[in-house]
């Protein structure tokens, strides 16, 4: 697979969607909350020390209004995103002991109005995408183009990350993500993303055929730790750091951005690309991101 231009700042672009989690409390209310996960992995990159930009469209509501505080709060560079008038995506989160699922609230938004930021991506090394943007028009052609581009200018990261809903067509949302998995060179997947985009195989089997394409790919199994695969049929696995768990919000979302993080300090970008790390970098690339992970999942 080709890899990033040399001779660039290594930055990374991020493109999807920053909608607002919706979170039950115990008082029965619904607490607002900043989120999506392309917005979760760009904030948490910047507050990881990495220059990160975000390539999202941001409403003109309040729910618009504190995305942007959030992302500027972290240092996240906003110029390229796009404005609307219309009215920020919604995430209802369903929390429950085998995780947190979501019901969306997404037609006639302003989250899914992607700028068209083809031209500018060769003034960053990596590129970063995935979530609902991905699946949800009119955004995923946006995404898809994107990526194209960006698969043969830059490190192209991508996160399936997928979710079901009522509105979301499961066999078009499904080969999206396929493409755009076939188009990284990083790959991170969840053991429940590997199922559904893969069904009929463990996990471990698609993950170790995009490896052996040239492919940086990490799994991961919630507290049953995660692990990474390097072509040549290597792997290597650690366990989950031990927390008190508070919240899964986010946590899938840190560790794709500490292991985007490392790359980056790393050089990895550099050279052979990250399908050329030593299983012992790939050992540690897995620990960072499992403690920052850990992080999140303690914190409400």
């Amino acid at each position: 697979m080709s890899g990033p231009d040399q001779g660039r700042e290594d930055a990374v672009l991020v493109m999807g969607e920053a909608l607002t989690d919706l979170v039950p409390e115990e008082n029965g209310t619904l607490r607002p909350q900043p989120g999506g996960a392309p917005a979760n992995v760009a904030a948490q990159l910047a507050r990881l020390g990495v220059r990160t930009a975000f390539a999202g469209t941001l409403g003109e509501d309040d729910f618009g209004r504190r995305n942007e505080r959030r992302l500027r709060g972290f240092g996240v560079e906003l110029d390229l995103c796009g404005r609307s008038g219309r009215p920020t995506a919604l995430a209802v989160a369903d929390p429950s002991e085998e995780g947190t699922r979501y019901h969306f609230h997404l037609r006639d938004t302003a989250t899914f109005e992607l700028p068209d930021v083809v031209g500018r991506l060769r003034d960053f090394s990596a590129v970063y995408v995935g979530g609902l943007a991905a699946v949800v028009p009119p955004a995923a052609d946006v995404v898809l183009a994107t990526a194209r581009a960006a698969a043969r200018h830059s490190m192209l990261a991508v996160d399936p990350n997928v979710r079901t809903d009522r509105t979301l067509d499961p066999e078009s949302s499904l080969r999206r993500l396929r493409e755009l998995c076939a188009l990284a060179h990083v790959v991170k997947v969840s053991d429940e993303d590997a199922r559904l985009l893969w069904p009929g195989d463990a996990p471990e089997v698609p993950c170790r055929k995009l490896a052996a394409e040239g492919r940086l790919v990490l799994l991961t199994r919630g507290a049953r730790g995660s692990s990474a695969f390097l072509p040549g049929d290597v792997h290597v696995s650690v366990p989950a750091v031990p927390v008190t768990v508070t919240s899964t919000i986010g946590a899938g979302d840190a560790f794709m951005a500490a292991v985007l993080a490392v790359l980056v300090r790393g050089g990895a970008l550099r050279g052979g690309g990250p399908a050329a790390m030593t299983a012992a970098q790939a050992r540690e690339a897995l620990e960072y991101a499992a403690s920052v992970a850990a992080d999140v999942l303690g914190r409400a």
